[in-house]
């Protein structure tokens, strides 16, 4: 099904195509293009060519017939390139316009009815003819509705350029990448001629490209035309902002991709369960004068740290991926797009009146997604009838019940399809629970909720998938939730249920539904480091009769961590660090 496109954006994309059109047509000789997008149930459709040296943008009816269009076309071809000036007509003098022929054709040179309506008459091949000059119709040719490249360029980041496309495939498209030759070179050297405003030189031609240091101090091009197995449309050519700059040397995360560095072959799992930093917390005051003093202020910059997160996953070659504060703009912008051309495909879920949420990517050849199960713990335990007994026990302490219906924490919930063996599937679950010191208690009424959740959503949609609940738990292991989690059950004596002082104190027994559940990364020392604080707060939690631990990868040294006193720094984006592990499902 074809979506449908806003018309200033239409309009946008039309003119560049017109204009793009004209400009390709004249060099290469060639008879031009009109390219018309007509999709059937839209009432308008749109015929954008250059006419007279003016690009031209039409939007018309459907069920209009040919012979208006094309009487417009004939109006405003006699016209000429512009209005003439009032100075050059005498005032009451009567101006002729002498029209020019204008005809549709088809591919065998007989004339189109001018009786048939737009959306019949406007066929791909067909051939537009205005007086003496010849248009090729290209009927809902493949288009770039969307295409930019990147503001920040880092040496030996990759540069993923955000693309959308109508009427084509990605997977079709050609790229072409261009370094511009710095102003210090020579004509000669690079094959220009002297005069020239620039000159550009081939550097790749994938989808990504990741810049050396030669390219430093030059900006880059990209050359990409939409297509659709043989079908093509207009080549677009996008030239970076500003030049590429050098990169900050080793990262934190180099060394991890030596264990990542090919994917998993089947039945093993990639999993990576990443707290990013959102960059509407990144960029406070508080953060920038009282968390994270000590790191440099460009490196909390958005465009900066998402060179830095774009290259660290893209290393992982992993399957499935859970992120958390991630801002809807960076989903949208910059993790889709560039996730999108290493082969993962993503689904969001915004927590409710923010501006960040729970992201989960999963590799399209290995994984299908069949459902979405997604929910707000705090309207979940109100409005669900799966939660009235925890619902009845919260009730009975008022304050608890405030704090738990003030949160907006969500859980991300994606049922998947094995597409090696399509009658398996996983359940993978992600979640970024409160994060206040003295939240224990909310935080296990929260995991409770979860659970609870899990399970239904398993017995009801899943039955017997293995579950993967991934997340930053804010939780350390010796937390009422770890507890639940791995044993099933946390008693009323236990200490979080008092965690925001015994006043408010709301003692009792929380059970889970689920089996136990493994910390596939074990007990670490903290997945959290900052200037005040280290702990291990994230977790990628298994089923151990389902699922078992082929590897771990190594978190970066605690020299590394620290090289620039604590996360994030120059070389490393997030104040977390990523957990990734190898899964492998049994049999």
């Amino acid at each position: 099904m074809m979506s449908r496109v806003p018309a200033a954006l239409l309009r946008f994309s039309c003119r560049l195509l017109s204009a793009s059109l004209a400009r390709n047509s004249c060099l290469l000789g060639r008879m031009e293009s009109v390219v018309v997008r007509c999709i059937p149930g839209e009432p308008k459709l749109t015929i954008a060519f250059c006419l007279n040296g003016s690009n031209r943008y039409m939007l018309r009816d459907q069920n209009e017939a040919l012979r208006t269009v094309l009487e417009r076309i004939s109006f405003n071809a006699a016209r000429g390139p512009g209005k003439a000036k009032k100075s050059k007509i005498p005032k009451g003098a009567q101006v002729e316009l002498e029209p020019l022929l204008v005809k549709l054709l088809y591919l065998d040179g007989s004339e189109v009815p001018v009786t048939l309506l737009n959306s019949e008459a406007w066929q791909d091949g067909s051939v537009l003819q205005v007086g003496d000059i010849q248009y090729s119709v290209s009927r809902n040719a493949p288009t770039f509705t969307v295409a930019e490249l990147p503001v920040s360029l880092l040496a030996g980041f990759p540069v993923c350029p955000k693309l959308q496309i109508e009427f084509g495939h990605l997977q079709d498209c050609e790229f072409k990448w261009y370094k511009e030759n710095i102003p210090n070179e020579s004509p000669e050297a690079v094959g220009g001629q002297p005069g020239q405003a620039s000159s550009w030189t081939e550097v790749g031609c994938s989808r990504v490209y990741v810049p050396s240091v030669q390219d430093i101090g030059c900006r880059l091009k990209l050359s990409c035309t939409p297509k659709d197995g043989g079908r093509h449309g207009v080549t677009k050519d996008l030239v970076s902002m500003g030049a590429v700059e050098a990169g900050p040397g080793v990262c934190t995360f180099d060394n991890r991709h030596m264990y990542t560095s090919k994917e998993t072959e089947w039945p093993s799992v990639r999993v990576v369960s990443y707290n990013i930093l959102a960059n509407v917390y990144a960029q406070t005051e508080l953060s920038k004068t009282v968390l994270y003093t000590y790191c440099a202020p460009y490196a909390l910059e958005l465009d900066y740290r998402q060179n830095l997160i774009k290259k660290e996953l893209a290393g992982y070659n992993a399957d499935i991926i859970c992120l958390q504060e991630v801002d809807i703009g960076v989903f949208e912008d910059s993790l889709t797009p560039a996730l999108d051309a290493f082969g993962l495909d993503g689904v969001f879920k915004i927590k409710d009146k923010q501006h960040e949420g729970l992201a989960t990517f999963y590799r399209r050849t290995k994984f299908k997604l069949l459902s979405c199960h997604d929910i707000c713990f705090s309207e979940a335990l109100t409005s669900d009838p799966i939660h009235h007994e925890l619902l009845q026990k919260v009730s009975v302490c008022r304050t608890l019940k405030s704090r738990v219906l003030k949160r907006s924490t969500a859980l991300q919930v994606s049922v998947l399809e094995d597409l090696h063996k399509p009658d398996r599937r996983v359940c993978v679950a992600n979640t970024h629970l409160y994060w206040h010191p003295k939240g224990g208690d909310v935080r296990l009424v929260q995991m409770g909720v979860a659970l609870k959740h899990l399970s239904h959503v398993i017995n009801q949609v899943a039955p017997e998938a293995p579950l993967v609940f991934c997340g930053d738990f804010n939780s350390n292991p010796n937390s009422g939730v770890f507890q639940l989690v791995s044993d099933t059950a946390v008693s009323q004596e236990h200490a979080d249920w008092s965690s925001s002082g015994l006043e408010e104190s709301c003692p009792m027994e929380l059970l889970s539904t689920l089996p136990p559940m493994l910390s596939a990364c074990s007990q670490l020392e903290y997945t959290n480091y900052v200037g005040g604080f280290q702990g291990c707060l994230d977790y990628i939690f298994i089923q151990p009769q389902r699922m078992e631990v082929e590897q771990m990868i190594p978190l970066p040294s605690h020299q590394e961590v620290t090289t620039y006193t604590a996360l994030p720094s120059v070389a490393h984006p997030s104040d977390h660090i990523a957990l990734v592990c190898d899964l492998r499902w049994n049999p």
